[in-house]
């Protein structure tokens, strides 16, 4: 074995660009593979934390169409479905609620989307995403305080005009050193502006995705929360069709979303055309892995096919090897040399070429995944176990298509491949 090594390297060396080249294959196959899964298992990572950090023990409570079961949207109509008035959550029905699951509930969190504006003063300026809230929504969403507080359910029902906005919003809108707490901000939206009292400051964490807009923080778009009930003062509706609650530390996050759901399920059981869906946090980061999993593994297959074309060029080159050497095959049968020594030298020669593609490949695909998911903001993950696997992969490859060359090689017939020019 040690000799039939040391002559598959020699013969690699002495024909350097051709051995290259037999190698392109399996170079640009292996590295297209490990380059999508390693990108694919850094998204899933960084999503899985992401999510993980907002809270596994979060449940969604939302109104959905009967027979639709992602999140309220219809999977038959182009545009989602959208519930009258009467088909969506009371703040009533919400008070009955929190008193029946109270000790299991750590909190309660409410949103009201208001859509885009832009907080100006003179030429100061920045963007911002306005959203109605309530106390709960900082515990369901990990919003990390900077200064100042966030918001109270007293500012809510005293209807106050009071924000919290971004660290990004401060830098942007007030000279540096500037304490914004009690400061003042006009925020225009459609051709209207409400002015708002700064009362906390917190944390802006871009997504992975914000890398490829503008750096700048006048232009980074970022939320600026009010009190829920300022909020639905210019709603047109003052219900709610989604909502999220936080359970418990103690408590069983699967066990309390069958409790939720049979409680939301029997209250609407009278409605025909509209029901309360609920999910946890935890079966959607499972729900999102697998997803995410089956996306990378399939395309990986795809890209896997260019290891298919590699080992074609294998056996291509291995046949050729076979014609050049076939007076020293000759010799060697003609000296005692058995058939199953002659399939294994040339078994060994297209393993050790696929083994070197291989291991460039990998080089290569772990440098390109690495910039890959530094390209869109997140950390670089792999599983060991796939570079091992490709690396058996890639030794598969050498067996399977150089077995064909090296049986030849081995069926040749001494007196024959002695007389061959």
């Amino acid at each position: 074995m040690r000799e039939n090594i040391a002559l598959a390297l020699a013969g690699l060396k002495a024909n350097k660009m051709r051995a290259f080249l037999t190698m392109l294959g399996i170079i640009i196959g292996i590295a297209s593979v490990i380059a999508i899964i390693c990108v694919g298992d850094s998204l899933t990572s960084y999503m899985t934390d992401t999510m993980n950090t907002m809270g596994a023990g979060n449940i969604i409570v939302f109104v959905s169409e009967r027979g639709q079961s992602i999140m309220g949207m219809s999977m038959e109509a182009s545009m989602p479905a959208i519930p009258a008035d009467d088909d969506l959550i009371t703040d009533e029905q919400l008070e009955v609620f929190q008193a029946r699951f109270g000790d299991r509930l750590k909190a309660v969190s409410i949103s009201n989307g208001m859509g885009n504006g832009r907080v100006q003063d003179g030429r100061r300026y920045a963007n911002v995403s306005i959203s109605g809230v309530n106390e709960g929504y900082a515990l369901a969403n990990d919003i990390k305080m900077v200064s100042g507080r966030f918001l109270t359910d007293r500012d809510s029902r005293g209807v106050k005009n009071v924000a919290v906005v971004s660290d990004f919003l401060v830098e942007a809108m007030f000279p540096a050193g500037t304490d914004p707490l009690g400061m003042e901000i006009k925020a225009y939206r459609q051709g209207e502006f409400k002015t708002y009292a700064i009362v906390g400051v917190y944390r802006y964490v871009p997504s992975p995705f914000s890398g490829f807009g503008s750096r700048e923080a006048r232009n980074t778009r970022t939320d600026m929360y009010i009190p829920i009930g300022v909020a639905l003062q210019d709603a047109t509706s003052q219900n709610h069709q989604m909502f999220t609650a936080i359970a418990a530390p103690d408590e069983d996050a699967e066990k309390l979303t069958q409790d939720i759901r049979s409680y939301w399920r029997q209250i609407y059981e009278r409605n025909t055309k509209w029901n309360v869906d609920v999910i946890n946090m935890e079966s959607m980061i499972s729900t999102m892995g697998d997803m995410m999993g089956t996306l990378s593994t399939a395309v990986a297959i795809i890209a896997a096919i260019s290891l298919i074309v590699g080992g074609i060029g294998v056996m291509n080159i291995m046949l050729v090897s076979v014609t050049e050497r076939t007076r020293e095959i000759g010799t060697r049968k003609a000296l005692g040399a058995r058939n199953s020594q002659i399939r294994m030298q040339f078994i060994v020669e297209a393993i050790i070429i696929c083994l070197i593609g291989g291991i460039i490949g990998i080089i290569l695909g772990l440098t390109m995944g690495n910039v890959g998911a530094s390209i869109l903001g997140f950390p670089m993950s792999i599983a060991p176990g796939v570079i091992m696997l490709c690396v058996m992969f890639s030794m598969l490859v050498g067996v399977f298509f150089g077995s064909y060359p090296a049986s030849k090689a081995a069926k040749l017939d001494p007196i024959e491949a002695l007389r061959y020019e």
